[in-house]
């Protein structure tokens, strides 16, 4: 933002307001960290605020101070587009086009609000009248931290607000361990300890609270599941739904099994291709300078980083690997360029 956008923004949020966030579909991490560090935020300063999700999210992230409050648009859609009706500010976090907010995007599309977007993905769409974007920032957590302190108001940030962006920093940089992590991360991380962020207890609430199912689930994907196509230096998943319910299937279980397949060595370019209501989602990790945002773009209806994207895909899950597959010949040059 320009300096004539953050005088107009300081001035909007200088009085109470009705304030709506909301986030993408399938919330993560970032997401849900974002939002509700959004949400702790305002509400000090005296604003009416509401997070409102498209649809639910992993049980982990249950824990996150003001999470009670959220709103789930799949379940009361009244309620919700109330809500964003009678909005004077929509914040828009973490995604770059009202599509992936899905119907709640028509919502946020006709609402007299004003629309703020804060988001770090790859070409943002023009639909938000302030933006503050960054594609270098880590996470949306990092530019919300960034927001509150262009807001003047560093000094607001108490544990409820670092434990929320704590969360969406640690799980978008893999723990600190992606290209994406700046020595402005370590910054941020470190302020957000002082201000009484609980980073080991966090980490544990993320990574150590897993089903039963879970663990098997990941054991059966990775002893049956995996492919690997060392010609093109690509490994890949996929589940069914039939595969999903036999252990016992929870929303974020299936979070991260996409970076086990990146973890071989010699692999470039990892997929998983999982089976949700019908449709195939799609999850892509790279490393180097194959860009799969690109590859999703073009392919399967989606985007995302250069290095890690999702998308769609409406074929069977059988259709859907062997048109993954038939797209690799394609580029066999770049996977295995250095």
């Amino acid at each position: 933002m320009n300096p004539k956008e953050i005088k107009e923004v300081k001035a909007l949020l200088s009085k109470p307001k009705n304030i709506v966030i909301v986030t993408h579909w399938s919330p993560d991490g970032d997401a849900m960290g974002s939002s509700l560090g959004l949400y702790n935020y305002l509400i000090k300063l005296d604003h009416k605020v509401n997070v409102i999700t498209p649809n639910d999210y992993p049980s982990f992230l249950f824990w996150l101070p003001g999470n009670k409050k959220v709103i789930d648009f799949s379940k009361k859609a009244k309620a919700a587009k109330s809500l964003v009706a009678k909005a004077d500010i929509i914040f828009c976090l973490d995604f770059n086009s009202l599509k992936r907010i899905e119907k709640l995007g028509d919502e946020v599309g006709r609402s007299n609000a004003i629309r703020f977007m804060i988001d770090h993905h790859l070409q943002p769409d023009d639909f938000a009248k302030y933006m503050l974007h960054s594609i270098k920032a880590c996470s949306t957590c990092e530019l919300v931290f960034e927001l509150i302190q262009l807001m003047g108001h560093k000094k607001l940030i108490d544990k409820n607000i670092g434990n929320c962006l704590y969360t969406g920093i640690m799980t978008d940089t893999g723990s600190f361990r992606f290209p994406s992590t700046t020595a402005t991360t370590h910054k941020i991380i470190a302020s957000l300890i002082e201000a009484g962020t609980e980073n080991a207890e966090i980490h544990n609430r993320i990574y150590d609270g897993n089903s039963e199912g879970k663990i098997k689930l990941l054991g059966f994907s990775l002893g049956e599941k995996l492919k690997v196509l060392k010609e093109y230096k690509t490994a890949y998943f996929n589940l069914t739904s039939d595969e999903l319910d036999r252990y016992s299937y929870q929303k974020g279980d299936t979070e991260g099994v996409v970076n086990y397949a990146l973890s071989i060595d010699g692999v470039r370019f990892a997929a998983f291709f999982v089976e949700r209501d019908g449709i195939i989602k799609t999850s892509f990790r790279s490393q180097g300078s194959f860009d799969v945002n690109m590859f999703a773009r073009k392919h399967f209806s989606g985007g995302g980083h250069k290095n890690a994207a999702g998308g769609m895909s409406e074929l069977s899950m059988e259709n859907t690997i062997r048109k993954f597959e038939a797209l690799l010949p394609e580029y066999k040059t770049q996977l295995n360029r250095k």
